[in-house]
């Protein structure tokens, strides 16, 4: 289970085109409700981005997590974590804090279980593993807090959402 693996999981074509059919059905509002547009600044050329993210919630703490890797998107809100999630007509700014290698295992953990049947291909680690089998194998996998835009310090802080 060791070992870093691939940088970056390329999308094959057939995953590109379901990800910006699924996208415009999130953006009309459709979908599972766990399941969002992330809009992102663009670390070169400052252009927006969208693509569809699974959220995952752990109490009052919101994730992303970049299963794929390091994703363009994931690159990307690195460099500028402030972004917005859309699902419809609504829409909320959020601040990201990347989650540092020694707490993304049960954050993984808690992703993998919830959406297995999608991502499962992903993680050499099976759903329902405990947390510490995903610690050897965290730092292959970005992981983001949200919170909030106008709460800066993030929910760790004051349990907020």
């Amino acid at each position: 289970m060791a070992g870093a693996g691939p940088e970056f999981r390329e999308p094959t074509t057939l995953e590109r085109l379901f990800n910006k059919a699924f996208g415009v059905l999130v953006g009309w509002g459709l979908g599972p409700s766990h399941t969002y547009l992330l809009e992102v600044k663009g670390r070169r050329t400052g252009r927006v981005y969208t693509m569809p993210v699974s959220v995952v919630e752990i109490g009052a703490a919101m994730f992303l997590v970049a299963p794929r890797g390091r994703t363009q998107w994931a690159r990307n809100v690195e460099a500028a974590p402030d972004v917005t999630l859309s699902r419809g007509s609504r829409r909320r700014a959020y601040r990201v804090r990347a989650v540092p290698d020694t707490e993304k295992a049960p954050v993984l953990s808690v992703y993998l279980q919830r959406f297995r049947s999608v991502v499962q291909r992903y993680f050499p680690v099976p759903a329902g593993s405990p947390p510490a089998a995903f610690a050897p194998i965290a730092a292959r996998y970005p992981v983001f807090e949200l919170s909030p835009a106008g709460d800066a310090e993030g929910s760790r802080k004051e349990g907020a959402r």
